[in-house]
């Protein structure tokens, strides 16, 4: 039985994230395509892997077998590359966030990473958590405490969320119309508020949050954002002050046996110094514009 390491490669994605459709921005298929790739799997295999369930797919015992082998199998062709492309450093530290979270992070990676650090730095998008205790993501960004007991956590600040429109009164805008999100996205504290208080009112949609902004700036209509995001956006302008339900806290998360470890622990020291430097944006503090 031969089984690629291409498949091994999307049912590592699938197991870490806990699903098909989170697995989807990191796998660039289709929840589809991967729901045939690991069925193939299981059938090479000859047992189910996945426990399909509505929240998600949890590992079968032979899953969690094949996942520890497959980490072997994902390390010894991470070495191989490494060798190939020059001797990078080996220690890679993944950090998770949501969207808009990763696009921070990213625009000020120079205050979180530099060559001389000696490490490789991975951005793990999306809005569901990632399985920190399973080594899917070394650092995680989340708006809560961790609660399970092999997750240490520190509180970094606030972020708080407003109503934002674009600069001209147009289309929705004028109308006084709302977008929102559907998909993934659909599900997030944020949308889930917007439908509740302004869904008769939401008349475009967009399937992820970045659509949205963009939708919202050419005056599609009003939407909620974290005010982070809409205050540092010249072409959007806050209308209304923060949503006190919606403010949520905001929490740097490591595994408590990495935590200690240098590379880990220096990411995770400069992702917080970041967020603590700018909080006076993250809970909304600029003026209505």
């Amino acid at each position: 039985m031969d089984i690629g390491w291409d498949d091994l490669r999307l049912f590592l994605d699938v197991a870490r994230l806990g699903g098909l459709s989170a697995a989807t921005g990191t796998t660039r298929l289709s929840a589809a395509t991967l729901g045939r790739r690991v069925t193939a799997l299981e059938k090479q295999i000859g047992e189910p892997l996945f426990v399909r369930q509505q929240t998600g797919y949890r590992l079968t015992p032979v899953g969690e077998e094949l996942l520890r082998r497959a980490e072997d199998v994902e390390a010894a062709m991470q070495s191989l590359t490494r060798w190939r492309e020059g001797n990078l450093p080996d220690r890679i530290v993944r950090v998770s966030a949501g969207p808009w979270t990763s696009a921070f992070v990213s625009a000020h990676i120079g205050e979180i990473w530099t060559v001389d650090d000696g490490i490789r730095v991975e951005l793990v998008t999306t809005t569901d958590p990632v399985d920190i205790g399973r080594r899917a993501a070394d650092i995680g960004i989340r708006s809560e405490r961790p609660t399970e007991q092999w997750l240490a956590g520190r509180q970094s600040g606030k972020v708080a969320h407003a109503i934002y429109s674009g600069r001209h009164l147009i289309n929705g805008i004028a109308a006084g119309l709302f977008v929102g999100v559907t998909g993934e996205g659909a599900n997030i504290a944020s949308a889930r508020w917007l439908q509740a208080h302004h869904g008769d009112r939401i008349a475009v949609r967009g399937n992820n949050t970045h659509s949205v902004r963009e939708l919202v700036a050419a005056g599609a209509g009003l939407s909620v954002f974290p005010c982070f995001v809409g205050d540092g956006d010249p072409r959007l302008v806050r209308v209304a002050q923060p949503i006190p339900e919606l403010e949520t806290d905001q929490w740097i998360v490591t595994h408590h046996e990495e935590r200690h470890s240098p590379p880990v622990r220096k990411v995770a020291d400069r992702i917080a110094a970041l967020m603590r430097a700018h909080q006076p944006l993250f809970r909304g503090e600029r003026p209505i514009r």
